[in-house]
C-alpha cells in the first residue's frame, strides 16, 4: 500500500472534510525475531482470512465518529522488514479514533490473520 496515495484518495471521498479530524495509521512489519522467545525468524508464512477481515472492518466502521477504515493484509512468504498489515482509521476526534485503531488491530491479529514463523 502506498500510504500517501491511499490518504489522498480517502480525502477525496464525499463527506471526508465534514467528518474527519484525525487519521491514525498502523504499518505492521515482519520482525527478525519471534515474540515468544526472541529466536531468529528468517521469514513468516501469512494467511489472511479476507472475509473475516472485511467483517471486522465493517463492524468497527460503525462505531461513533468513525468515517472510514481501510485494511490491507499481505499474504504469502514474507521476510523481516516486509509490510505485513496496514490499517487506516479516519474519524472525527481522537477519543473515538484511538481506541478503534487499537481494538481493530487486536481483533484482526487474533481472529483473521494466521502467521507461521520460519527460523
Amino acid at each position: 500500500m502506498d500510504i500517501s496515495k491511499t490518504i489522498q484518495k480517502l480525502k477525496k471521498e464525499p463527506g471526508f472534510n465534514e467528518n474527519v479530524g484525525m487519521l491514525l495509521i498502523h504499518n505492521g512489519v515482519v520482525r527478525a525475531w519471534s515474540r515468544k522467545d526472541h529466536s531468529r525468524v528468517s521469514q513468516i508464512e501469512v494467511t489472511p482470512d479476507y472475509p473475516k477481515i472485511e467483517e471486522i472492518r465493517l463492524n468497527f466502521e460503525k462505531r461513533p465518529g468513525i468515517f472510514r477504515i481501510i485494511v490491507q493484509a499481505n499474504e504469502g512468504l514474507l521476510k523481516p522488514g516486509d509490510d505485513l498489515l496496514f490499517i487506516i482509521v479516519a474519524g472525527d476526534i481522537r477519543e473515538n479514533v484511538k481506541p478503534v485503531l487499537s481494538d481493530i488491530l487486536d481483533r484482526l491479529k487474533s481472529e483473521a490473520i494466521i502467521k507461521k514463523e520460519i527460523g
